[in-house]
């Protein structure tokens, strides 16, 4: 059938919602600037400490809000028609596909997780001569690279079993764990090989050694004695061994399997290596001695694929010959599994990705989330119009000593060096947000992104699963988000001349995210510190402008609230979600602004750490229960005691002197928001005073938090 007579491959639409935005725009706009003019007024009788931060907090707001409004004004939705994509490619005819998984700690990130990623994308409905797996291992470990010798011995039979069976949760840990999955006769026995593949690798991690026992074959033995005493994970020859190879090996059924490559890259003390951008673009460079196909998808090592048939849809994107010939990318959602009922830390991202990336997608599209994103290689080698063609043409084994040679000298740590890789060329270099920095650039020459958000979840991830992990990973992306936002290619100058406007400023709005830091400290701490020292700082209830505070705050939460319940979440994770968002601005990002301003000045600098997939069963038990998590003494929890602790001080003070004065007027919005923040503290207070368990907050932060509040409210007196 031609293309032009075949049905749609797509539909795309726009939100019934994009109307009610832009009105409510129009009329929020004014309320903000009523309440700057009203600021500016204030100053002109009274310059105040308190007038000053206020108008600095609700300027920043300003600032945040007219960028948020971006993502509501083209709200797009599109639906995906697998079982039409046969009209307009043959299956034999699909473009290879390299799919690049990254690790880069074994005690962080337990190698049965990535290994349960790999199979779980090994055995997508794709044809297997098209599919080629390459595994980034930055933490150099030699029991990843054991793990990786396991899982294909194990996918010699789970192949098969997932093709024989039309099994759609092809991760093996989900489709054991599954309590409601469909058992076949072969089930108990992969299901007994699984496990016991599962004891070898654990008892491997835990011990720190290869049992000799385990090694099946001279070329396992010599592959894993590369590492020497001298060899270190900041500093090491590069790793590169092809574990399974398409056409010489096979499945028990006699099949082929997919390339399934261990890579890592060279380190060395002297030479930058630019965290996982740096990882990417020497898989990049591998993958293109070897395979060279067409399309990549990057994964996050614990981000394992949910839906066999995720290429295909991606195919009806990248295949279609209507779509724009600049369409660089498709993102997936992340999606993550194992988030508790409420969940309690925030951590489904529900509202980026139902509410937020919806609103790029109607623009020039939306950015690369880090993992799930099917990416045409060329996008990597320039602009639309100077990227080359990418034929894979692979006429050799992989395994050939000329291939070896030639990907072991482009994972060298010199490699680079006098090139444009990580300038113009590859993921970009400059930032611990190398997604959202790549993404930028790459829309800024010219690229476009779509985004497919399917049902049935494409991939599933885990999320930090206790609160020191949460806001450690908020503080790592808000350093490199603030090296995004002040850097020449900033989204709010860079951006919105070689972007759009719109999309400029949807860049900007997640750059800028770690200021949200300076005006919630603010409101957490100086209208509670007034309010201690009898000072007003806000309108009485029987003053007009008191109306513009409360319209301005209802509209803000309100909207909020109407995008996240309209998107499938409850109101109970939204009130969670909102909370864990102000616990981030006061610890997080707080810590990560400083972080960002010392590095920039040359005092500090911040080593990349990568968020921990280990779960410990007490504190999974906890998390599961909705208990907050705390138990480690950091100081990344002052800020949210002092804020707990002074907030509860100034409500009941605020409450006392109401009692007194038989009138709440003059003090009801102090009163308010810090009755406000002492409702959003409860599990600080749990924590605080009557748990007993691990996870309770220590005492020691405990007992700092309130001698610092007690100086905090002491340096307050002399300022009101």
């Amino acid at each position: 059938m031609a293309a032009s007579q075949a049905p749609p491959l797509h539909t795309k639409g726009l939100m019934p919602r994009a109307g009610i935005n832009r009105a409510f725009a129009l009329v929020y706009s004014c309320a903000i600037l009523a309440l700057i003019y009203h600021h500016f007024i204030g100053l002109l009788h009274s310059t105040s400490i308190a007038s000053i931060f206020l108008l600095l907090a609700d300027s920043i707001l300003a600032f945040m809000w007219m960028n948020l409004q971006a993502f509501r004004m083209y709200p797009t939705y599109r639906q995906v028609f697998v079982e039409h994509l046969e009209h307009f490619v043959k299956e034999g005819d699909y473009p290879g596909l390299d799919v690049f998984i990254c690790t880069a700690d074994p005690c962080k990130e337990p190698p049965m997780g990535v290994l349960n990623t790999a199979l779980s994308v090994m055995a997508f409905d794709y044809p297997t001569e098209k599919l080629s797996i390459y595994l980034s291992d930055d933490g150099g470990s030699k029991l990843t690279l054991f793990a990786f010798m396991e899982a294909a011995r194990f996918a010699a039979h789970w192949l098969p079993y997932c093709r024989k069976n039309k099994v759609v949760e092809r991760c093996p840990e989900a489709h054991f764990g599954s309590l409601d999955h469909t058992s076949f006769p072969e089930t108990d026995q992969i299901k007994m090989m699984y496990e016991s593949m599962r004891d070898r690798v654990e008892n491997v991690v835990k011990r720190g050694s290869i049992n000799i026992d385990y090694i099946t074959n001279e070329e396992e033995s010599e592959a894993l004695s590369r590492w020497t005493d001298a060899f270190t994970p900041g500093n090491h020859p590069a790793v590169i061994q092809v574990i399974l190879e398409y056409g010489k090996d096979k499945d028990i059924t006699g099949h082929g399997v997919p390339n399934l490559v261990y890579v890592s890259r060279e380190k060395s003390r002297d030479s930058p290596h630019h965290f996982k951008a740096g990882a990417l673009n020497a898989l990049l460079r591998v993958s293109a001695t070897m395979t060279n196909a067409p399309v990549i998808l990057t994964l996050d090592s614990d981000m394992y694929s949910n839906d066999p048939q995720t290429p295909l849809r991606a195919l009806c994107y990248l295949l279609d010959p209507s779509m724009d010939p600049k369409l660089g990318f498709v993102q997936f959602p992340q999606v993550f599994h194992g988030i508790n009922k409420n969940d309690i830390y925030g951590g489904d991202m529900r509202y980026g990705f139902e509410v937020l990336i919806p609103g790029m997608d109607g623009l020039a599209g939306p950015l690369f989330a880090g993992s799930g994103a099917f990416f045409r290689r060329r996008v990597f080698y320039g602009c639309p119009s100077e990227a080359p063609k990418m034929n894979q043409e692979v006429s050799h084994s992989i395994k050939s000593r000329e291939v070896l040679a030639m990907a072991h000298n482009v994972a060298g740590s010199k490699y680079e060096n006098q090139t444009k890789w990580g300038r113009k060329m590859g993921f970009r270099y400059g930032s611990l947000a190398e997604d959202v920095f790549t993404s930028c650039q790459l829309q800024s020459e010219g690229w476009k992104s779509v985004y497919c958000n399917p049902k049935r979840p494409a991939f599933l991830g885990k999320s930090p699963i206790n609160l020191h992990d949460c806001l450690n990973q908020a503080m790592r992306w808000s350093i490199g988000l603030l090296e995004v936002a002040f850097s020449r290619y900033s989204p709010i100058t860079f951006g919105v001349r070689s972007i759009g406007l719109l999309s400029g400023l949807c860049y900007a709005f997640l750059t800028f995210v770690p200021i949200w830091a300076i005006p919630i400290t603010i409101y957490a701490f100086l209208p509670q510190l007034a309010l201690l020292n009898s000072a007003l700082i806000f309108p009485k209830t029987s003053n007009p402008w008191f109306c513009v505070y409360v319209a301005l705050f209802l509209g803000a939460y309100g909207q909020e609230y109407l995008e996240y319940v309209s998107s499938g979440g409850s109101t109970q994770k939204w009130w969670n979600y909102q909370r864990a968002w102000m616990m981030k601005g006061l610890s997080s990002f707080s810590f990560g602004l400083v972080e960002f301003l010392l590095k920039s000045i040359g005092i500090s600098s911040f080593g990349f750490n990568v968020t921990s997939k280990v779960v410990q069963e007490e504190q999974s038990k906890r998390y599961q229960q909705g208990i907050f998590e705390f138990g480690v003494t950091s100081p990344i929890f002052l800020p949210i005691t002092m804020a707990a602790i002074i907030n509860l001080v100034a409500f009941l003070s605020g409450i006392a002197q109401s009692c007194r004065q038989r009138s709440i007027e003059d003090v009801f919005l102090q009163v308010f928001l810090a009755g406000f923040a002492v409702v959003n503290c409860w599990p600080v207070y749990e924590a605080m005073a009557w748990r007993t368990d691990q996870g309770k907050l220590p005492l020691k932060i405990t007992l700092i938090s309130v001698v610092l509040s007690w100086a905090l409210y002491s340096a307050s007196s002399m300022a009101f």
